[in-house]
């Protein structure tokens, strides 16, 4: 075994080793064997670095990877195969993992300081952590599913964490079954790539794919089914009901899980599975995620709860990457999955600095107010600072505002979904979804920003008192979190502050050409899956075709094709490619302004209502009446899950009650009452007609056998008497 897969199976079990230990040991080791778990991750941090420097940058090729492969499944001619594919991709995803895990451990030993079952979350940590690392690197998608599963398992563990408290219970249940929903639908598209191509190697079904195995309406069902994975454990409408009332978890599970790693799973998914998606599966992704970053923000805008805020942003984000993802711009997508990460973790562990806070003003002040509730707070930057600084730097990569590292994600996604419209005019909603979830996404943030931060301390003057910053430990993963969100890190060389084009992450991440495309230049024409789809949804669907101007060999179906000699996926004539380039070039300069303004705009809403108080929110509020309300109350998306999902299930429950008490339980008695009625009827016939006629046979025989034994007495001289009796009688009746 090589270097790298030593190093990266380190990284894999070292958080499985450390749960292992803590979860049996933990409250024997001094301090609940915390230490362990920092070191299984700071570790597998320092080594996922290596890696990256290593073998990302080192290399500096978009077509890297290596495998390591065994025989885990022999039946017959069949072998199963899995491992660990190791490419630009897993070692990204392995740095934005073990880092954000690394910084929430450390701002977990003074949050978590004091909790009774301190090791068991420790242990419960390092679980998700390996289920997820172990997500990143497979090369399989059955182990893909295993440790999806896994992840699930973990996420309820740690969302009811203090499950002694009914909300906490019932959102770690809510999150597990919603996330089977779609799961199931995952589980779906497996089976139909297994029975079609007999494999579930990523790159094994690109091939497939790209020859022709699997195509037209099969291929987009597939796409679909694998696509609702990612509708669940990313909270894409309508199963993004979860997220929210996951909240309920400590914070740092919040940022671990449901800002930066968990909820990522599906944008994952659905990156890995970019280069068989068909036009149409394309389309209906691209729809799902734009609506999910709209709707979303809508209801961040009225929340009061500052962990509820950021999670309908978070789900909003989602949406974005999805959106990306689904329109073509595969780059973009995946970018903001990792920027995301940085600012969305720094603003959820910056909601715990404060709430840590709140806690210790209200055990202080004998209070039991909500330390959640953002109109409780204010004032908090003049006793804060640091998380002051460190929360506005995060609000302003959010909110896309630039020499930001959202600035770059941002405006690339809403530049690549702009380009797919100027293609397809028809999908103009679009990128109406995006900027218009991009201005509001700057208003909430923003308005957070206000009442948690500025103003007077809503509580009074004695309880501000209490007000301090939070500990060190607390701090220092906000500053590193914070420092992330500096557009440099993500552009160099080029330093370019209003594009990631020329910088290493757009170079090692171009957009794939995707498997049907191939399959249509090998069999000379267009593939069926293209072939059945509208012309809307045809041709290259914002393919980037600097993918092969700088000749580079992908990693899936497209890489294998060109390495074994077969010809590259045509892309058109030169003239088209330089038509496709300048809509594209006049599409991210039209975003860029468009989302700086819009962005502008939600920012000096935000100001003018929360800061300077030249507009009054509560008379907006009463203006917008049912608008508002419907914000608030989350579009009544629970009270409709609960009026027909949840009712429904309880009336079909009522039903088979009624069903199996009256009609099952009803036939059952009935055969029950019907088998006793004949047995008694039986039973009485057997008694009075067939034993009475055996006891009269056995009566009639006896009274004969009585009468005979009369004339059989033994004596000699009876018979003689009774003879002569006989003859006797017989001549008196004769002379008579």
């Amino acid at each position: 075994m090589s270097l790298t897969f030593s190093l990266v199976l380190y990284i894999l079990l070292a958080p499985l080793a450390a749960f292992a230990i803590v979860i049996f040991l933990g409250k024997r080791l001094p301090r609940g064997g915390d230490w362990v778990s920092l070191f299984a991750i700071w570790s597998g941090l320092a080594l996922s670095l290596y890696l990256f420097f290593t073998r990302m940058l080192a290399h500096y090729d978009p077509g890297y990877i290596e495998t390591l492969s065994f025989n885990w499944l022999i039946w017959g001619d069949f072998t199963l195969r899995i491992g660990i594919a190791l490419d630009n991709m897993a070692i990204m995803m392995l740095v934005v993992v073990t880092l954000v895990s690394a910084v929430v451990y450390l701002f977990s030993v003074g949050y978590m300081h004091g909790d009774p079952k301190y090791s068991r979350y420790f242990a419960f940590l390092c679980f998700f952590s390996f289920s997820m690392l172990g997500l990143v690197l497979a090369d399989n998608l059955l182990v893909i599913y295993a440790f999806w599963e896994l992840v699930g398992l973990s996420s309820y563990l740690l969302i009811g964490f203090w499950h002694e408290k009914d909300s906490a219970a019932n959102a770690g249940k809510k999150a597990f079954i919603v996330c089977r929903v779609g799961d199931a639908g995952m589980f779906i598209g497996i089976l139909l790539l297994f029975t079609t191509l007999g494999t579930l190697n990523l790159h094994e079904i690109a091939d497939g794919v790209a020859a022709g195995k699997l195509a037209g309406g099969l291929l987009t069902i597939t796409g679909l089914c694998l696509f609702c994975g990612a509708i669940g454990k990313s909270a894409q409408f309508p199963l993004h009901v979860w997220l929210p009332d996951a909240m309920e978890g400590p914070t740092p599970v919040s940022a671990l899980i449901h800002a930066a790693t968990m909820v990522a799973a599906g944008v994952y998914l659905v990156a890995r599975l970019f280069v068989i998606l068909t036009p149409d599966a394309s389309l209906v992704i691209a729809y799902v995620g734009g609506f999910t970053a709209l709707f979303a923000a809508t209801i961040a805008v009225a929340q009061n709860d500052i962990k509820r805020v950021l999670a309908y942003s978070t789900v909003s984000q989602l949406g974005y990457m999805t959106m990306a993802l689904g329109a073509g711009a595969y780059m973009a997508g995946f970018f903001h999955l990792v920027t995301h990460a940085m600012f969305k973790a720094c603003l959820f562990l910056g909601s715990g600095s404060v709430i840590h806070a709140m806690h210790h003003v209200m055990n202080k002040t004998g209070s039991h107010g909500d330390v959640n509730d953002i109109r409780n707070m204010g004032g908090l930057k003049r006793h804060m600072p640091l998380t002051f600084l460190t929360f506005l730097m995060a609000t302003i990569a959010l909110s896309g505002v630039p020499l930001t590292s959202g600035f770059l994600s941002k405006d690339a996604i809403l530049g690549g979904t702009l380009a797919f419209a100027m293609e397809h005019p028809r999908n103009w909603l679009l990128p109406f979804f995006g900027f218009a979830a991009a201005a509001l996404t700057a208003f909430y943030m923003f308005r957070l920003v206000y009442l948690t931060f500025t103003g007077s301390f809503r509580l009074g003057p004695e309880a501000e008192r209490h007000l301090r910053e939070s500990p060190a430990v607390i701090t220092i993963p906000l500053v590193i979190l914070s420092t992330l969100c500096f557009f440099g890190f993500y552009s160099l060389p080029a330093f370019s502050p209003t594009t990631p084009e020329g910088g290493w992450f757009a170079h090692l991440f171009p957009n794939p050409p995707r498997a049907y495309e191939v399959s249509a230049s090998l069999h000379g024409g267009l593939d069926p899956a293209v072939a059945g789809s509208s012309p809307t949804m045809i041709s290259d669907l914002h393919i980037e075709k600097k993918v092969l101007r700088h000749e580079v060999s992908t990693a899936g179906a497209a890489g294998k094709a060109t390495s074994e000699g077969v010809p590259p996926v045509s892309m058109g004539e030169p003239h088209t490619e330089v038509h496709h380039d300048e809509i594209h070039h006049r599409a991210h300069n039209a975003a860029m302004i468009i989302s700086v303004l819009v962005a502008g705009l939600g920012i000096l809403i935000a100001t003018l209502g929360y800061f300077w108080g030249k507009i009054s929110p509560a008379l907006w509020q009463r203006r917008l009446g049912v608008f508002y309300r419907g914000m608030f109350r989350k579009w009544w998306m629970d009270e409709i899950y609960d009026a027909t999902i949840v009712n429904g299930t309880l009336l079909l429950s009522r039903i088979s009650r009624w069903f199996d008490l009256k009609v099952i339980d009803g036939i059952v008695d009935g055969s029950a009452y019907l088998t006793r009625s004949y047995a008694f009827i039986e039973g009485w016939f057997d008694l009075y007609i067939v034993d009475g006629l055996v006891n009269l046979t056995a009566w009639i025989v006896g009274l004969w056998g009585r009468l005979v034994r009369l004339f059989q007495g033994g004596q000699i001289q009876r018979y003689i008497l009774y003879a002569l009796a006989a003859v006797g009688l017989f001549i008196i009746l004769k002379v008579v």
